[in-house]
């Protein structure tokens, strides 16, 4: 305590040039990878066609750049090496649209302050180039050097004077595998511009210049999760710019968030700004716990992003971030629709006819759930579906003619389900008073729940009566269910397996969605339940009209198709 006493009587002093250089530069050099991103930036800014990166020992011992860009003029070259000394900038009103990656004038300054650094660059129309190192606070005079057009930047034994930040440094191999994540994923973003990734001598990889980005894409995702990729369908007119890029389809995912990549106006930034639009536009599609993948590029008006958030420049706000988010959701969500119809069609054929063997009676209450009043179909013909039969009173086997069709009876009744129970709801939304169809049940059903389960349905009940399931309080921790969804019929609900599926979801989604997807799982067809003919040829016609028709609301897939190709590998043909 004392000799932090002593600490405090020192007194307050200005801090010498060269501890602030490190301070600042601390905020903007982490690691050999920040020197890459740095001065890779500065070459795309200087309109760059060939950019070639060169490490050794993991960017360690050097980090060296070399662009073919605009280059920079002799009589500035000395002041490139200054703090706060930019070509991007004029004044503080040019901070309000930032259209260039670099702005904040001290990528360069910053890497001095942490290495020995030389530069070498010549404009187009310069005879000769010119030379300037630098190291802490001390820069050479500018002198001439041959050199072709553009900047040659290399920086030399990263944190050699400060030695407790090389401690925490990783290994080589991790920092170098840092810099071609870094490098490999900014490529994305400009498939005009080859890009050479060198370590110790030796070319690890070469992206040529290419007007399509989907030759990208295989080296951030690899090929094979690459080739599951599908390009946006279309750009939400309400974004007031433009979105493109490739997602994962449904079935393709990942346990964490690290592959959902984001470009904004060209700036590689943190994807986490997007989590919430990537799990909307995913609900229902993907399975809970898992996220999907894909790299998003968003182009917004320069005055509508502000881009000196972080001295990295990783981070960006949006000025009206609502509405985007909320566009980029729409588009998602409207890119996998499209993209189910497409795979239903190759998984069931355009008809809607379903041919299955005639019972005499009524269907069941089984599949009544939510019925709609259109008899089934027992017309043949061209592209109908033939239904087969039950397997192990769980899957429907059916068959198009070409391929056979295997078909969950429990995920696809629960997205028919699902889709019923949110059409009632939106209808009930937009004619307020007219009610959700429900059907009183002439005999309460009453249900104990324990602390934790009547916590839980206290916060969904207005959710389960806006499903058409009506719920009240009747005693400490007892509940009466008054009434069931249209169509529902005598079908036990299952409220406290409904509960513990709630309570025990990750929350991921939007709280209606999560109660309707269980209510949906908990009101359904199970697995071991015997179906009739009828019963089968029902679930598969109605699966076909549902607007996600290849999912359960929990994102399991209701369906597989079987190729005779993959048939006949069993028979090793």
């Amino acid at each position: 305590m004392a000799e932090t006493r002593r600490d405090l009587g020192r007194g307050i002093r200005l801090l010498d040039a060269v501890t602030v250089g490190q301070i600042a530069a601390g905020e903007v050099i982490e690691r050999p990878a920040s020197v890459v991103k740095e001065l890779v930036e500065n070459a795309v800014d200087a309109g760059a066609r060939r950019v070639t990166v060169s490490v050794e020992r993991g960017g360690i011992d050097l980090v060296e750049v070399i662009d073919d860009g605009a280059g920079i003029a002799v009589e500035q070259l000395a002041l490139a090496v200054r703090r706060h000394a930019t070509s991007k900038l004029v004044a503080a009103a040019d901070l309000r649209a930032i259209a260039t990656l670099g702005f904040r004038g001290e990528g360069l300054a910053s890497i001095a302050a942490v290495s020995a650094l030389d530069i070498v660059s010549r404009t187009q129309d310069a005879p000769i180039g010119s030379r300037v190192t630098a190291h802490g606070e001390e820069a050479s005079t500018v002198e001439p050097f041959a050199a072709p057009p553009g900047t040659h930047v290399r920086a030399r034994d990263l944190f050699a004077e400060m030695p407790a930040r090389r401690e925490f440094l990783r290994s080589a191999g991790a920092e170098f595998a840092r810099i071609s994540g870094l490098l490999s994923t900014f490529a994305l973003g400009y498939p005009q511009i080859a890009f050479t990734l060198r370590h110790d001598g030796k070319d690890v990889w070469v992206m040529p210049a290419s007007d399509d980005p989907r030759e990208r894409l295989a080296m951030v995702f690899g090929r094979q999760a690459a080739s599951a990729l599908i390009p946006l369908a279309q750009t939400d007119r309400t974004l007031g710019g433009s979105l493109s890029g490739f997602i994962s389809t449904p079935g393709n995912d990942r346990p964490d968030r690290r592959l959902q990549l984001l470009f904004v106006n060209g700036r590689a930034v943190r994807g986490g700004a997007m989590a919430g639009a990537w799990s909307g536009g995913y609900a229902t599609f993907t399975m809970l716990g898992r996220q999907p993948y894909g790299v998003l590029f968003l182009d917004l008006p320069p005055e509508s992003i502000d881009a000196n958030v972080h001295p990295t420049k990783s981070e960006v706000r949006l000025r009206h971030g609502a509405q985007v988010l909320d566009a980029v959701r729409r588009t998602i969500a409207s890119t996998l629709r499209e993209n189910a119809e497409r795979r239903l069609h190759e998984h069931a054929g355009s008809s809607g006819n379903v041919t299955f063997s005639a019972i005499a009676g009524a269907v069941p209450a089984a599949v009544a759930l939510f019925q709609d009043d259109r008899a089934p179909s027992s017309a043949s013909g061209e592209g109908g579906l033939r239904v087969l039969g039950q397997l192990d009173r769980t899957y429907i086997l059916a068959l198009d003619g070409e391929a056979l069709l295997l078909v969950d009876q429990h995920a696809a009744h629960e997205r028919i389900a699902y889709e019923a129970i949110v059409a009632r709801a939106s209808t009930s939304a937009d004619s307020p008073g007219t009610g959700v169809a429900s059907e009183p049940l002439l005999v309460p059903h009453i249900v104990d729940l324990d602390a934790t389960q009547s916590d839980a349905l206290a916060q969904v009940l207005e959710s389960l009566a806006d499903g058409g399931l009506e719920i009240e309080p009747f005693g400490e921790r007892s509940y009466r269910i008054v009434a069931t969804p249209a169509g529902y019929g005598a079908r036990a609900f299952d409220l406290t397996g409904f509960l513990d599926d709630l309570t025990g979801e990750p929350k991921q989604r939007d709280a209606q969605e999560r109660v309707w997807a269980s209510l949906a799982c908990h009101s359904v067809t199970v697995a071991g339940e015997r179906l009739e003919m009828e019963e089968m040829a029902t679930l598969v016609r109605r699966l076909r009209s549902c607007s996600n028709p290849m999912h359960c609301p929990h994102g399991r897939p209701t369906m597989v198709r079987l190729e005779p190709s993959e048939i006949g590998r069993f028979f090793k043909r």
